[in-house]
């Protein structure tokens, strides 16, 4: 199982909606809006890396509101 941290900048008034649209992507653990230099942070986890990537371009990007993502995987040391 891979996790990892999503921060995502919405267009300005989005982030509410952005991150209930998020919430509800099989693979979300959690999705929330934040203060910052990022709008919503999401916590997802999929079988593999490439899972992984697959959910973020092709359902997590796709998501109305957003201008920008940045992965960020949980690494165990």
């Amino acid at each position: 199982m891979v996790q990892a941290y999503i921060l995502i900048q919405t267009e300005v008034g989005k982030a509410s909606t952005v991150a209930d649209s998020i919430s509800k992507i099989p693979g979300v653990v959690q999705a929330e809006d934040v203060t910052g230099p990022y709008d919503v942070i999401v916590r997802a986890q999929a079988d593999t890396v490439d899972d992984l990537g697959r959910m973020v371009v092709a359902k997590i990007q796709q998501v109305e509101g957003i201008t920008r993502t940045l992965t960020c995987p949980v690494v165990h040391l």
